[in-house]
């Protein structure tokens, strides 16, 4: 029988069925929910031959981990496709943009970093296996579907894939609070890759020493840093906002 896991919320399940209904086992629905977008959920998982079983607000509670499942969630296979660097670079047609997560253990804030990444067309997200929360249901249902459209790389030895980054000719620009040179002062145009630190201790000093570069965001108020799904959202707008520039 087939590992599983179990995912919430309207977001994080609909994008399941969409993009990859066979891994769908089973769909848990609270019946209180009769509104149009549980229904649209249903017709959605009817229609990909999902099995729906309706359990009530106390048993999602338990099978969530919360009440915060918004009275949805799924059984789904928690085998990942194995995907590497590689299979990501050699199909693009435009210069990478990566963003590398340096031991992110927050699940809020690794959603939220995801779904940056897919709203600013990231290729791939590159995070270490170690010291890091991976994908669960909390990020799943945070990152609205993001979990399911952006390359999630896990890697054993982060120096070393920055290393290879570095090989492809891709840019390796890592954020440093205490940086002399702003974000919008590099140029972004280029096959790039962000790297962002984990949240409070910013970029381990391996990490750090790897980058090609260091930089900083601009901050004009009293606060010393940014949440680190924050900090993404504003380095990845930037690098968007120079490629679109003709």
């Amino acid at each position: 029988m087939a590992e599983s896991r179990i995912i919430h919320g309207f977001h994080a399940v609909t994008a399941r069925i969409r993009q990859n209904a066979d891994s769908v086992m089973e769909v848990f629905v609270d019946p209180s929910r009769k509104d149009p977008r549980a229904r649209d959920l249903l017709k959605l998982a009817e229609s990909n031959g999902v099995r729906i079983i309706s359990v009530d607000g106390k048993r999602l509670d338990g099978m969530a981990g919360s009440p915060r499942h918004q009275g949805v969630a799924a059984r789904v296979d928690a085998a990942q496709k194995v995907q590497h660097l590689d299979d990501v670079l050699d199909t693009l047609t435009e210069p990478a943009l990566i963003l590398v997560l340096d031991g992110v253990q927050d699940p809020h804030n690794l959603g939220a970093c995801l779904r940056s990444a897919d709203a600013f067309g990231v290729h791939a997200v590159i995070a270490p296996k170690d010291r890091a929360v991976g994908i669960n249901a909390t990020v799943e249902k945070v990152a609205c579907g993001a979990a399911q459209t952006v390359p999630y790389i896990t890697v054993t030895n982060l120096a070393r894939t920055l290393r290879e980054l570095k090989e492809r000719d891709i840019w390796v620009i890592g954020m440093d609070g205490e940086a002399e040179t702003e974000l919008h002062q590099v140029q972004h145009k280029g096959a790039v890759a962000l790297v962002l630190g984990a949240e409070g201790e910013g970029l381990r000093r391996l990490t750090k020493d790897t980058c090609d570069q260091l930089v900083r965001i601009p901050m004009q108020g009293s606060v010393e840093s940014l949440n680190v799904s924050v900090s993404t959202g504003v380095c990845l707008y930037e690098a968007r906002r120079q490629r679109v520039i003709s």
